[in-house]
């Protein structure tokens, strides 16, 4: 309903002129008689029928004291009347009259005298039942003192929405007096946007009849013009017994304290659904840059317009010292905002180092481990912000007007700071949302420390490892050799796997490949002494399958460590021979590639895996002729989570069947195809090319 639309009910009517009658006289049965001068009926009204009991033909020429009054009041009533006559003064009171069924009534009177164009004078008495009308009268007065005493806010207005009485609850509501109410519009009472919606309401209710029990309103009044204040409003439509419409009636009811309690309980169900989302979305990798990251993404848009995550440079080094007690260096690891601006630019690269000086909001956050909030930020407090002066002019332009940093710790060790800003959002910071930003950048700051100690170890894992792998020689007497390592690409830890290539003094050469169960430092240390002692073994020319019982005997029996658990296939080539003699425990079987046939996955007893124990080893020949290749692999080069081991193993054998000019090629190409982004798995792949023997030197000589 527009505005244009709401037409007063009585539009069209004279100024005053009431709709229809008022329903009042008829709950009083209000009773007209009119007398001559002699003291006869004249007129006698239907009310006066139904109060006195006489028709009209038995009443009009009576006199109105014999037929109305008892012989023992006559004589007063006929004194009353002289007097009315004779002075012209009006009388008012209860009288006893005497109705046809004989009963006695005390009615109420109002007698007037009456002139008409001749001179002659009329007495007219108006009359109704005096217990209906004390009655009317108890409960008009009970009625008013409930108004007038009601907490609840009371008001009946007009169908023009002019209120015609407010009670003193309502008026103390508006802050104006209830005098000032009277006769002016709803929108003139309370003209601010926020009472717009109620006074289309009141309309509708003034339009349809349908009430409207307690409706919201939130808003300001001259009573408080400067905070919120909530009621609960119910409208409906007041109309007289005739069903003639009179204006509505509204009640409110202050329910500022229940509102305030509702907001901060819904604001406390947000926070804690906030705190449940973003610990679930924290430290989904063990990598420090993405898990700051994430920080940023879990506080924006709420509760913060931007945010900014800064670790402290000597974390990020790595090297146990605690930050200087007067500057403080940080490295900005993420930065988001809800929308484009350039407080974006305020945050620097992971790869550029700022130093803020003491009174910086983050260095003070760091030097006392405590939240610092800036709930109004002026122009200096953005200086305390920013890193430098153009930095804050870029942040008072993007209308930032309230700050907080938060410290991340974990493990009583201050790691960095989380800062937040608004820019959009009018309100600033309070408590609370230092209560969430903490509780939030407490469990971030745990997982970012996770990921710092995990790359750490991490690091000194593959630095182990790769240390433990072996140089290859650039040319070997009988084979052409190629072999690569790569660590996982995902966050998890590096494995123990493992490639050697042991030339044995026959000019026999021994293949291994292998692969420890685990990860990081304990599976990079089993893998070294399995290397170590397969080399040692080989040196003795043992069989392969002796030499993998051996190293099966010394997995089982280490001290000072957790059992573990290792895969390997050995491969021992003869020359003379063209040959290899080749044994597994429980690894993915070797690959033999020929000149002009298809590769072929070796069919070999597939054995238990190293520290299994109680299981022989088998050995199986292998045709090895010049020319012929020998492909040995770890796990991570075939194996994903969404595909079978099965065709993986058939992409391998297809892309062996392309031919390379050398072995490294063969290496790289294979790495390319087959090693997915990601990969949560160490690959240790190994191929080895028969070729003529070379010369050496004492031999040439």
């Amino acid at each position: 309903m527009s505005e244009v639309d709401h037409q007063p009910l009585d539009a069209g009517r004279p100024e005053g002129m009431a709709p229809g009658p008022s329903g009042l006289m008829d709950i009083l049965g209000v009773a007209a008689v009119l007398l001559d001068a002699d003291g006869r009926i004249d007129m006698w009204s239907p009310q006066a029928e139904e109060l006195f009991g006489y028709p009209a033909d038995e009443a009009v020429g009576q006199y109105a004291a014999v037929l109305l009054v008892d012989s023992a009041h006559l004589d007063a009533a006929i004194r009353l009347f002289d007097d009315v006559m004779t002075t012209g003064r009006s009388w008012a009171g209860a009288f006893p009259i005497r109705c046809k069924d004989g009963r006695t009534r005390l009615v109420e009177f109002r007698n007037v005298r009456l002139t008409d164009s001749l001179g002659g004078c009329h007495a007219l008495g108006l009359a109704t039942d005096r217990s209906r009308l004390q009655t009317m009268e108890r409960g008009l007065a009970l009625a008013y003192q409930l108004v007038a005493q009601s907490p609840i806010g009371l008001a009946v207005m007009d169908t023009n929405l002019r209120y015609l009485s407010v009670n003193p609850a309502l008026a103390r509501m508006h802050g104006l007096p209830e005098d000032d109410h009277i006769g002016r519009p709803f929108r003139e009472v309370l003209p601010r946007p926020e009472f717009r919606q109620a006074e289309e309401t009141l309309w509708e209710v003034l339009g349809t009849g349908v009430p409207v029990v307690d409706r919201y309103v939130v808003g300001r009044t001259a009573a408080d013009p400067d905070s919120d204040h909530a009621w609960a409003v119910s409208f409906y439509r007041l109309e007289d017994q005739n069903g003639v419409v009179l204006g509505v009636a509204c009640s409110v009811v202050d329910v500022t304290d229940r509102h305030s309690a509702s907001l901060e309980a819904d604001r406390a169900r947000r926070r804690l659904a906030l705190i449940a989302d973003g610990s679930a979305r924290l430290g989904t990798s063990l990598d420090v840059e993405r898990t700051a990251r994430e920080l940023a993404d879990v506080v924006v848009p709420e509760p913060a317009d931007m945010a900014a995550v800064d670790v402290l440079d000597d974390v990020l080094e790595e090297d146990g010292t605690e930050p200087a007690e007067d500057t403080a260096v940080f490295r900005a690891l993420a930065c988001k905002t809800t929308h484009p601006t350039r407080a974006a630019r305020v945050a620097t690269g992971p790869e550029v180092v700022v130093a803020y000086p003491p009174g910086h909001l983050a260095a003070l956050c760091v030097r006392t481990g405590r939240p610092q909030l800036i709930a109004h930020a002026g122009t200096p407090d953005l200086l305390r912000i920013a890193r430098d002066a153009d930095a804050a002019a870029d942040l008072a332009e993007a209308g930032v007007h309230t700050a907080m940093a938060v410290p991340l710790i974990a493990r009583g060790r201050i790691l960095g700071v989380l800062g937040l800003g608004r820019a959009r959002d009018p309100q600033p910071f309070d408590e609370d949302d230092v209560t969430v930003a903490w509780e939030l950048a407490s469990r971030a700051a745990v997982c970012i420390d996770n990921a710092r100690l995990h790359q750490r170890l991490r690091s000194t894992a593959e630095t182990l490892q790769r240390s433990l792998l072996p140089q290859l020689r650039p040319c070997h007497p009988c084979l052409e050799v190629a072999a690569r390592y790569r660590p996982a690409q995902s966050s998890s830890e590096v494995g123990g796997d493992w490639y050697d290539v042991i030339a044995l003094d026959d000019g026999k050469a021994v293949l291994v490949v292998g692969d420890v169960m685990g990860s990081g430092v304990p599976a990079a240390t089993t893998m070294g002494r399995l290397r170590t002692a397969a080399s040692t073994l080989a040196a003795l020319n043992l069989e392969p399958a002796q030499i993998l019982g051996e190293l099966d005997k010394i997995i089982q029996g280490r001290e000072h460590a957790d059992h573990s658990i290792a895969t390997c296939v050995l491969a021992v080539y003869d020359p003379d021979r063209g040959e290899c003699r080749v044994a597994n425990a429980g690894h993915l079987p070797p690959i033999v590639v020929r000149g002009g046939e298809r590769p072929e996955l070796l069919d070999l007893p597939t054995g238990t895996p190293l520290g299994v124990g109680g299981v022989p080893f088998q050995n199986t020949v292998v045709r090895l002729g010049l020319g012929d290749a020998l492909v040995l692999y770890t796990d991570g080069l075939v194996e994903t989570r969404d595909q079978p081991i099965d065709e993986r193993l058939a992409v391998l054998v297809d892309l062996l069947h392309a031919q390379d000019r050398s072995v490294e090629e063969t290496c790289d190409r294979l790495l390319t195809a087959l090693r997915l982004p990601g990969c949560r798995d160490d690959v240790a792949l190994l191929i080895a090319r028969s070729r003529p023997r070379l010369l050496t030197a004492t031999q040439t000589g």
